[in-house]
């Protein structure tokens, strides 16, 4: 699938994209217990949890499946602390205000399956909503919605997003949707604490299918890119909206700033067209820029604890290792490795050990990959997989393919063994998975579901 991304007039660029949503996204966000998920990448932001008791395979026809429902437009993964899924969908249908003063304990796409509207006025126009669920039974708790109108120059062919996923620290929920629309919701009741447009009030420039990058917390901050001078990063405080902080002159990415720590020093790491660059959290300072040209990086980095950053994009320009220390009060950054051949489009990547694992390939032949992260050694491909996204626990790794196709599979530095693999969604199925103990909670672009993993759950299933 072949599509144009752009940002605005203002600040054009073109270059091309399968757009999906694994975008973009997350870092180190709230407190919460260990088989939490509350932002993007998960607790760590690392896409991996600490967890046991999965399943060594699964029936023929897949994991037990706890529910199923349907659910809006979109591609926002599933964000779960506390006894509760969020998410957003887009909701088609003539604007109308929105519930500014609390949520919606009865509407929803529960009882409105989302088809596809030929009627291209009614394809831009209608609500992003955030919801959250109950994960025992996938019903509806509350709803916080806003009316939104996609501009004529924006992209709907692949929906209209949104594609960020939210973000939980402590009684909060923060959001941001396609339309770069910020909003701060009280996490139990869904009525809305602050809210900004980014368009309006900033001047942020729109990408062609929608913004794509997840909230990041920090402190007592919550950081994203936004694009424009002296704007290319923003923080807001928590607690009212306020801005505490914007820099650089980057454009928008789609890969959700980094949290990571260099040699005792938090830095911020964020992705943008001509490379990544560090960033003081606190202020928005420039520590390192690696000046190299990355495409549109959709892609989240992975940080390991010998201070070597991954980074990867597609459309020839490949996988990277780029080495961070600090030096005479200065960090220094040394490309130790590049790799044409690791091309990451919209997947996530994840380590574990030396060893990076991911879909590659964009337009061409797609393949499972893994690379060594200190040398850049392609060390083995698997074919049969359409572009996916992955997760990890329990020494396994979860895939899900944009087709679709759900596989549990043994990663080795030499080889992947799939254990099992069957068809559970419909393309596109652009969102990663989220993986709470041995909960697994999935959607494509319609539904949602939620599957027990588990081998208690499964060995009963498979002697049924």
């Amino acid at each position: 699938m072949r599509a144009a991304f752009s940002v605005s007039s203002r600040y054009s660029t073109r270059v091309f994209l399968c757009f999906a949503v694994s975008l973009t996204v997350g870092t180190a966000a709230s407190a919460g217990a260990d088989d939490d998920w509350p932002q993007w990448g998960g607790r760590d932001s690392n896409f991996k949890v600490s967890t046991d008791g999965l399943a060594k395979k699964w029936p023929v026809d897949g994991p037990k499946k706890l529910w199923s429902r349907n659910l809006g437009d979109g591609y926002s993964s599933i964000a779960c602390e506390g006894g509760r899924l969020y998410t957003m969908y887009w909701l088609p249908g003539e604007p109308v205000p929105s519930n500014e003063d609390g949520s919606d304990k009865t509407g929803g796409a529960e009882d409105k399956p989302s088809e596809e509207n030929s009627d291209e006025a009614a394809k831009r126009t209608g609500h992003e909503v955030v919801v959250a669920l109950d994960p025992a039974t996938g019903n509806t708790v509350w709803e916080y919605k806003y009316p939104v109108t996609w501009a004529k120059d924006l992209d709907t062919r692949f929906g209209p997003g949104p594609n960020s996923t939210p973000l939980i620290v402590g009684d909060r929920v923060y959001t941001i949707g396609a339309t770069v629309k910020l909003h701060c919701l009280d996490k139990t009741t869904g009525k809305k604490i602050w809210s900004h447009d980014l368009v309006e009030e900033f001047g942020a420039p729109t990408m062609i299918y929608g913004y794509g990058a997840s909230p990041t917390a920090y402190k007592d901050m919550i950081i994203l890119p936004l694009g424009g001078e002296g704007q290319g990063v923003i923080a807001f405080k928590q607690a009212d909206g306020s801005v505490a902080w914007k820099a650089q002159n980057f454009m928008p990415s789609w890969a959700t700033p980094l949290i990571i720590n260099v040699d005792g020093e938090d830095q911020v790491v964020v992705m943008m067209e001509k490379g990544g660059a560090g960033l003081d959290p606190n202020n928005g300072e420039l520590k390192w820029m690696q000046d190299v040209h990355i495409g549109s990086c959709i892609c989240t980095p992975v940080w390991g604890e010998d201070n070597i950053l991954f980074v990867s994009s597609a459309y020839g320009m490949g996988a990277r290792g780029i080495k961070l220390n600090r030096k005479n009060g200065k960090t220094v950054a040394e490309e130790l490795w590049h790799n044409k051949k690791m091309q990451i489009m919209h997947g996530t990547a994840v380590r574990v050990g030396d060893v990076v694992y991911g879909s590659s390939g964009d337009f061409g032949p797609v393949f499972m990959a893994a690379v060594n992260v200190k040398t850049g050694e392609f060390l083995w491909k698997k074919r049969g997989f359409s572009k996916a996204n992955c997760v990890y626990g329990d020494k396994k790794l979860i895939i899900l393919d944009e087709d679709g196709n759900l596989a549990l599979t043994s990663p080795k530095s030499k080889k992947l063994k799939i254990r099992s693999k069957f068809e559970l969604l419909k393309r596109n199925a652009w969102t990663v998975p989220t993986l709470v103990g041995t909960k697994l909670y999935v959607r494509d672009r319609h539904r949602i579901m939620a599957l027990d993993l588990s081998e208690a759950a499964n060995a009963q299933a498979e002697g049924t």
